[in-house]
């Protein structure tokens, strides 16, 4: 009689939840530094800094994502013991909304906030599209003027080039939600659900053009896979002001905006937002922004449905070959707008804010496409271990370029194979590994070996004669370790 087997335990499968990924050193390494330089040019601006929790109420994130065959309508949500409903924040401005109505007779007014950090969306994940990502965030509350939505735009140009985008390959474009209310009511298109597909139509601009446009508009046209797509089912009179909308940019600003008026007809809430982006053209003008890093561009439409006026967003026009190997330009990279109605939920009265926000994902894609992430080195200097039991003396050293600022460590790992050492130093990109053995410490000296100068080296290098002569490794006093190393890895910064 066969005997029962007993089932092995089944393991955990190493992979992370779809849609969700694991940053590395080097990786977080680069955000970082790149987070840094969009800080020191917020914080120039005169912007704070806030942290808010990652979970918020449900009730207090208000309106979820558009993906309403998620679970939650796209939100990470629970509910806790005490059956209060919480989630993780999709966004940092529903978080913002929160604590300026909590704290707003302790907050100066304007409430001037930069933020930055992971937020969470359950989207379908797709390529390049995770359910965790990182926005970075600034935003002003409390300031009516289309002036503060004037300096949110120039703070983005100048961000963009502080992290290395250069003029010429980013365009900030501006437009404003109250210019398309205007068409709207100018077209006489009151029914939500009508405005709703009218603003879709506009979307689809881009890829369908002005007679596509028109069609849609109409009664409808045929896709490019042959499918016939309902249109909205306006009269030609009724999509005239649309398609002078969208047709409405001109070689200069003031033609534009001459355009824009004739779009709008006699609508005031039309007149009113078009006036508003004259003065943003003004201000822009009066800081020394050209057209050429912020433009006056009606075909911004992004999340019109959210925004109450002014609407900006970063596209950089640099061309980037997709996974097709086809030309095509990188797109956007953050977007933003006023939205004054967005404290209103807490606190029943209307606060003026506005704000931008930056994909970190997609911004620091586009700085490695461009070749901008700078190769800098990073790995520690190793301290190898020749005699495990002077682990003291090693320490010393390791201690010694800590003090000095240098970041270093000793080899931890099994010592008795010397060449697995350097292999793991190689591994953690290390500038320089230290070598001292019996007979250097009897002398006094240590050895200090040039890794990447090495490695250059070594596939030039044929006899031993010519090892021995080569300036990758060299000997040096034992008190001139600090000195030494720090010259070694200049000069490997130098030629990296």
């Amino acid at each position: 009689m066969a005997r029962d087997k007993k089932k092995k335990p089944q393991r955990p499968k190493a992979l992370p939840p779809k849609g969700f990924r694991d940053y590395f050193g080097p990786q977080v390494a680069q955000r970082n530094a790149m987070l840094a330089q969009i800080t020191e040019v917020y914080h120039r601006y005169g912007f704070d800094a806030l942290e808010s929790p990652a979970v918020e109420t449900v009730e207090a994130l208000g309106k979820f994502l558009p993906d309403v065959d998620r679970p939650n309508e796209g939100v990470f949500a629970w509910q806790d013991e005490d059956d209060a409903w919480m989630a993780l924040r999709y966004d940092l401005t529903a978080p913002l909304a929160r604590v300026y109505a909590q704290f707003r007779n302790d907050l100066p007014t304007p409430y001037r906030r930069y933020a930055m950090g992971p937020v969470w969306r359950n989207e379908k994940p797709g390529p390049g599209r995770y359910r965790q990502f990182y926005q970075c965030d600034a935003d002003t509350v409390g300031a009516p003027s289309v002036a503060a939505d004037a300096e949110i735009c120039a703070m983005l140009s100048d961000t963009l080039e502080a992290v290395g985008i250069e003029r010429g390959d980013y365009l900030v474009r501006v437009n404003n939600r109250k210019v398309l209310n205007g068409v709207l009511e100018t077209m006489g298109v009151t029914d939500a659900g009508q405005q709703a597909n009218v603003l879709r139509t506009i979307d689809k601009f881009d890829k369908v053009g002005e007679a596509g446009v028109r069609e849609l508009l109409g009664k409808g046209r045929l896709d490019a896979s042959g499918a016939y797509i309902d249109g909205v089912g306006l009269s030609v009179d009724q999509a005239e002001p649309v398609i002078a909308f969208l047709t409405s940019k001109a070689l200069n600003a003031a033609k534009t905006l001459e355009n824009l008026r004739y779009a709008v007809g006699g609508s005031q809430v039309g007149l009113d937002g078009v006036n508003e982006l004259d003065t943003i053209a003004h201000l822009m003008d009066a800081q020394g922004y050209g057209s050429d890093r912020i433009d006056i561009d009606p075909s911004v439409v992004r999340g019109l449905g959210y925004y109450t006026g002014p609407v900006y967003e970063a596209e950089l026009t640099f061309d980037i070959l997709d996974e097709k190997g086809r030309k095509r330009q990188f797109g956007s990279v953050a977007g933003g707008g006023r939205y004054d109605d967005l404290v209103k939920r807490f606190t029943g009265q209307s606060v003026p804010a506005t704000g931008v926000s930056i994909g970190v994902d997609r911004l620091l894609a586009a700085l490695r496409e461009k070749g901008r992430i700078t190769s800098v080195v990073s790995g520690p200097v190793v301290v190898t271990v020749m005699d495990r039991d002077r682990m003291g003396d090693y320490q010393a050293m390791v201690a010694e370029l800590r003090n000095a600022g240098i970041r270093a460590e000793v080899y931890l790992g099994n010592p008795k194979n010397f060449g697995n050492q350097l292999k793991y130093a190689d591994k953690r990109e290390s500038p320089v590994a230290v070598i001292e053995g019996g007979d250097e410490k009897e002398r006094g000296v240590v050895q200090i070996k040039d890794l990447a100068l090495g490695a250059r080296l070594s596939s030039e290098i044929e006899t031993a004669e010519e090892w021995k002569k080569q300036p990758a490794q060299m000997e040096i006093k034992r008190g001139d370790l600090v000195a030494e190393v720090r010259k070694m890895i200049a000069r490997a910064q130098e030629m990296g």
